[in-house]
């Protein structure tokens, strides 16, 4: 079987976003954006993934941080789209609870096609490493839409708003990482298609 990869590219007039993505092959993971803390979670989110990934992301007007977390969100988004091609034989869904220290969050993911979020995360700041906290939400929210990932992200304990985002981030990338691997042999929906 081949791997299932892709490299997309993104430019607009406020962002340049690069990126390479291999689902199919845990390698080296190396992230690059001007925020700081974003740089970390995409770091852990293709780490759990067990992906291979080079993203680049250029903030061409040094707003605030909020064009390059949506662009950024919108080009793993599709690019986790087309690296899964037909998803014939898919597990197609995974949950996972995550631990770390105080945090307990709740992820679950079905990859229908159809990209439908529920996040609730109470993050207490409202920055934190250079990204504002509702960013995340939105991040999250924008990747489900692009990539037809129908997501739920719950907080289910938890007072450190670090702990609270790593921890969903970690779990939706090994969330990813399950419901992507093809254990069957045919399409895992009774419609025949996702």
């Amino acid at each position: 079987m081949s791997t299932r990869s892709v490299r997309k590219i993104r430019e607009t007039k406020e962002t340049k976003i690069e990126l390479y993505l291999d689902i199919d092959k845990k390698g080296e993971v190396k992230v690059s954006t001007p925020v700081n803390f974003l740089n970390h979670m995409l770091s852990t989110l293709f780490y759990y993934m067990n992906s291979t990934a080079t993203l680049i992301a250029e903030d061409k007007q040094n707003f605030d941080d909020h064009h390059v977390v949506e662009d950024t969100a919108i080009v793993i988004g599709e690019a986790f789209k087309e690296a899964l091609g037909d998803k014939k034989g898919i597990r197609r869904f995974s949950h996972q609870i995550i631990p770390m220290d105080d945090a307990l969050v709740l992820v679950a993911v079905d990859i229908s096609g159809r990209g439908v979020s529920n996040i609730e995360l109470n993050l207490e700041r409202d920055e934190i490493g250079g990204l504002a906290t509702e960013n995340i939400i939105h991040f999250f929210q924008t990747f489900s839409y692009n990539s037809g990932v129908n997501m739920h992200i719950i907080q289910l304990r938890g007072w450190n708003t670090h702990h609270v985002i790593e921890a969903s981030f970690k779990g939706l990338g090994f969330s990813l990482y399950e419901a992507s691997r093809i254990v069957y042999e045919e399409t895992y929906s009774l419609k025949g298609s996702l």
